[in-house]
């Protein structure tokens, strides 16, 4: 096998491989994250920057985590300096991995060849992956990550049913840690598995985290965010992020980090293991003031679910604050493929049935997605008489809806057959949680059910008049044209593959309807009742843990339909996201 390294006696082809991998950067619109940072005391900047150099080490975890061989091609790529390299550099960077993310995860063929499938265990000859076509090659990769992790969560020898076979075995504390969001599984000495905290299998680079997040506490003068840093740094050493989680929530100041273990995509598998991110962001007081009276709706939209009263709860944890903030740097799981437009965090129930949960909306972020992507598509996808009704403001709310929603509904499972299960599991310790018992399947039914139920709530929200009436006349039109936006990311991704499903059930319920020329509409007599019954469907399941149904469900409405790919194929000249380029971020050093 070569070293890597492309010499100029290769295949012309490889430039074919450098236009194809052009293409695809393309699909991400370069966005300058400039943020006038002029009022900010120099103390607090000082912060900033330490803070800003912790995120970057998410990023050296996340590699890790995405794919065990991240680090070592990351490596090759960056020493290359052929044309061809650094164009691969240049997407494995927006991917943070040979793996396209807005492609079912496929690895990019010329790079599959020369490094991916090699490394994998058992991979195929090098020689013989020389004479295969980009598809043949592709299929391989594809054949052999299917039997293997492709996250490092699990040992690269493992499969899928030999560690769910060991999981559900266990019980107590073991099954607790074995499920836990801060764990990873290796194989013990004796070839047996094992759980290694990540506190411990990440140790380096998190003591040079905490030092960073401490350094940074003591130069901030504001209580809050002192008080976060120095909780989050404890975190990061001793696996134990209750306290930090509750700080988070009661931040109160002009900086607003999120850094550490949050979101369970990258967990292909079950679901179970956070990824590390960092969101440095700034807050917009302004905007945040706007949003607030929001918090105080979200116990009567609880009480007015479309579902069955008893699956209500009657009282939401006390902490339900609103932040909008711009970003200055962002990093792992929060810097990958397409961005983060807002977030409803912690994700530990234990956090949210006590304190509540935090949305943040990230403005800046929205207003180029908004800009650069969805105005374009509803030229597009939507008749020209609707195209009117698509407003950033329904955007924007609606994306603050879905983070809301997140925190209402189901949580905890309530079917007497599957609780019995899971407190055979855990031996009464706890509740069975609706992510543990639809595994696979929570992010993509997860994110349906924030979509939907955020469109619902807008619905209740604009007949008790506590929404502008601009926005409640373009919510269904707007949420329409950001349906293609999002199912543009890929059915492989939880939030492509939810959207799909909704566009689907809206259809199949006459809520939304195709036009004779293409265009899709929405149906104003029918959408709301749809919107409400879905809704119902999604959030029973939910509460039922029903697995089988879940599964079903997306099998057969998280697809894309020839309708709905027509109009994608029309849209291949207009960017599917946005590439941030951290221009304020790189000026900031610590002082």
């Amino acid at each position: 096998m070569s070293s890597g390294c492309h010499t100029p006696d290769q295949p012309a082809s490889k430039s074919e491989a450098e236009k194809v991998l052009e293409s695809k950067i393309a699909q991400y619109a370069p966005f300058a994250v400039g943020l006038d940072l002029g009022q900010m005391p120099h103390n607090e900047r000082n912060a900033l920057a330490y803070m800003i150099d912790a995120a970057r080490l998410m990023d050296t975890i996340f590699l890790e985590q995405a794919w065990s061989g991240n680090p070592a091609l990351l490596l090759r790529l960056a020493a290359d300096k052929s044309p061809l390299a650094q164009t691969e550099l240049h997407y494995f960077l927006i991917n943070k991995g040979p793996f396209d993310r807005l492609d079912h995860m496929r690895g990019f063929a010329n790079i599959a060849q020369n490094w991916v499938a090699p490394v994998l265990p058992s991979g195929p000859d090098p020689e013989a992956m020389k004479k295969m076509t980009p598809d043949e090659i592709e299929r391989v990769v594809e054949a052999r990550t299917a039997q293997v992790p492709r996250s490092s969560f699990y040992p690269a020898d493992s499969t899928k049913d030999e560690v769910d076979k060991w999981i559900s075995g266990l019980s107590g504390d073991a099954h607790a840690q074995a499920t836990s969001f801060f764990t990873v599984i290796r194989r013990g000495p004796k070839r047996d598995f094992i759980t290694v905290p990540y506190s411990l299998e990440y140790q380096d680079v998190l003591l040079a985290a905490a030092s960073l997040l401490r350094r940074a506490a003591g130069e901030t003068a504001q209580p809050s965010l002192k008080k976060y840093l120095e909780l989050r740094a404890d975190a990061l050493l001793s696996n134990d992020y209750y306290a930090s989680d509750v700080a988070w929530m009661e931040l109160d100041s002009s900086i607003e980090p999120t850094i550490g273990p949050y979101e369970t995509y990258e967990d292909s598998w079950f679901g179970y293991k956070a990824a590390f991110e960092a969101f440095i962001t700034v807050r917009d007081d302004d905007e945040t003031k706007k949003l607030a009276a929001f918090s105080s709706e979200l116990q009567g939209l609880e009480d007015a679910l479309p579902i069955d009263p008893k699956y209500r709860n009657p009282k939401l944890g006390a902490l339900a604050p609103i932040r909008v903030v711009n970003v200055v740097f962002n990093a792992g799981d929060g810097n990958r493929g397409v961005q983060t437009a807002a977030f409803n965090l912690p994700n530990d129930d234990r956090v949210i049935r006590e304190k509540g949960s935090k949305r943040v909306m990230l403005k800046n972020m929205q207003d180029a997605k908004f800009e650069k992507v969805l105005v374009p598509i509803s030229k597009i996808a939507l008749a020209a008489s609707d195209q009117s009704k698509v407003s950033f403001d329904a955007f924007f709310t609606h994306i603050l809806m879905h983070e809301l929603m997140h925190g209402l509904g189901p949580h905890t499972v309530t079917t007497s057959e599957v609780v019995s299960i899971g407190n055979q599991r855990n031996d009464l310790r706890g509740p069975l949680t609706v992510r543990q018992a639809l595994k696979d399947t929570y992010s993509a039914i997860e994110e349906a059910k924030a979509d939907i139920s955020g469109l619902w709530a807008l619905r209740q929200l604009a007949d008790q008049k506590k929404i502008p009436a601009a926005v409640a006349q373009s919510m269904y039109t707007t949420f329409l044209a950001s349906a293609f936006r999002s199912i543009r990311f890929g059915i492989g991704e939880a939030h492509g593959k939810g959207i799909a499903l909704q566009l689907n059930y809206l259809l199949d319920h006459g809520a939304v309807v195709v036009n004779s020329d293409g265009t899709f509409a929405v149906v104003d007599a029918k959408i709301a009742e749809a919107v409400a019954s879905l809704t119902r469907e999604i959030m029973t399941l939910q509460v039922e843990g029903n697995y089988a149904k879940a599964q079903d469900m997306l099998r057969t409405l998280g697809v894309v339909r020839p309708e709905v790919q027509r109009v994608l194929d029309k849209l291949k000249g207009v960017p599917i996201d946005i590439e941030p380029q951290f221009v304020t971020a790189e000026t900031l050093m610590p002082r």
